[in-house]
């Protein structure tokens, strides 16, 4: 079934989200880019606000191909308390190259690659990443002016992205200005979780406060379209 993943940039909406149901609670700080990072205090305070009730992911920021300048902002982040953390595979190249640097902190930490499809990533990535260690991958999109990420792919190439990656062994998340009326096009293709900022935000800006009620819409349509996949697979069992 698919998981509900929050992204959030203080204690506040970190409780606003873990009362209304987000499976995990994911650090960013959206005035920084796609996946600008929490300063470390912030990251540590949230961490000890949610106390393990919830997985806790961060994100790194926007930074370069570099594998020296990614490997140590992984090391800073992870010693924030963070469960998983995020690491932004920006552009086309130099991936192979920070793959491969990132592989030694792999079976040390819990590393999600973010993709972003407005930036065409090579369909051989997953599996590298897979190869290497990480725990898992993420569909985004890097330009949230640009449409989202059902406007930049089509059902049948997410389908193949989810199937490949989880297929590798990877956990798979989908994001990338995603809408509550995307959620049931999107569950069928049975994503591990799907990732959420500026629609839990009012009017829809992802650098606004989190509003409750739309958290809380989100939330009830994925456990109404999860609730349907459970009972459409058991149908196909009898």
């Amino acid at each position: 079934m698919t998981d509900f993943l929050a992204s959030v940039t203080s204690v506040q909406e970190a409780a606003t989200v873990l009362e209304r149901g987000a499976d995990i609670i994911d650090l960013k700080n959206p005035a920084q880019g796609a996946l600008g990072a929490l300063r470390g205090e912030k990251v540590r305070a949230i961490v000890h606000f949610v106390a393990s009730r919830r997985l806790v992911s961060a994100t790194i920021g926007d930074l370069p191909m570099q594998p020296d300048v990614l490997s140590e902002a992984v090391v800073r982040m992870a010693a924030c308390g963070v469960d998983i953390v995020k690491v932004g595979f920006f552009g086309q190249t130099g991936h192979e190259e920070c793959v491969q640097a990132l592989a030694s902190l792999a079976s040390l930490i819990k590393l999600v690659a973010v993709l972003f499809a407005d930036q065409a990533p090579s369909p051989e990535l997953p599996g590298h990443l897979a190869a290497a260690g990480f725990h898992g991958v993420m569909l985004d999109t890097a330009n949230k002016t640009q449409g989202s990420l059902c406007a930049w792919m089509q059902p049948a190439a997410l389908r193949s992205f989810v199937q490949t990656s989880k297929a590798a062994g990877l956990r798979v998340g989908l994001a990338g200005a995603l809408r509550c009326s995307d959620i049931p096009r999107l569950c069928l293709l049975e994503p591990d979780y799907l990732g959420f900022r500026s629609a839990l935000c009012f009017d829809d800006r992802r650098m606004s406060a989190v509003d409750p009620q739309r958290v809380i819409s989100i939330k009830k349509v994925l456990q109404e379209c999860n609730k349907n996949l459970r009972e459409k697979t058991v149908l196909l069992q009898c």
